[in-house]
């Protein structure tokens, strides 16, 4: 049996979403693409509070893809939440964004992203880059050990 890998994509812009979700698609590649539209939802998530409290339908992800310009909380607010809790801190983050601002990415590591990648213009590139670090991040890539559990409980 074939283990499908549930990826987390924080992302605000239907069409980024749109793309996104067709790339996967056009790289044949069999994933759980749970989508989050702001940051406020995103942290709920990870947290398993409010509507997501219900692992098995909300599952922790293996990857999660993070936009930086979101509602609510940015994506470096995200980041620097999720590497504060324990239980969530070794979840793998790629900073998944338009922005190439020195600022950004430097901010970026420094709250412990695991990679920064923008956005290719172009659903073949965008296609490729999605192939790409799926094969890196849920096939090469040894991934930690992260336990399901719920913050409100926990």
């Amino acid at each position: 049996m074939t283990t499908v890998h549930t990826i987390l994509l924080v992302e605000d812009d239907p069409n980024e979403i749109f793309l996104t979700q067709r790339a996967f698609r056009k790289a044949n590649i069999n994933v759980s693409l749970q989508v989050i539209y702001d940051g406020d939802s995103a942290i709920a998530y990870l947290a398993g509070t409010e509507k997501y409290a219900d692992r098995s339908l909300y599952p922790l992800p293996n990857l999660i893809l993070l936009d930086l310009k979101l509602p609510c909380r940015s994506g470096h607010e995200i980041l620097a939440w999720l590497r504060q809790h324990p239980q969530l801190k070794i979840l793998p983050v790629v900073i998944f964004t338009s922005s190439r601002e020195p600022g950004d990415v430097n901010l970026a590591y420094e709250l412990g992203a695991n990679s920064y990648l923008v956005k290719p213009s172009g659903l073949r590139a965008l296609s490729k880059m999605v192939e790409t670090l799926s094969l890196y991040w849920l096939v090469d890539n040894e991934p930690p050990e992260v336990r399901p559990f719920n913050l409100s409980t926990s």
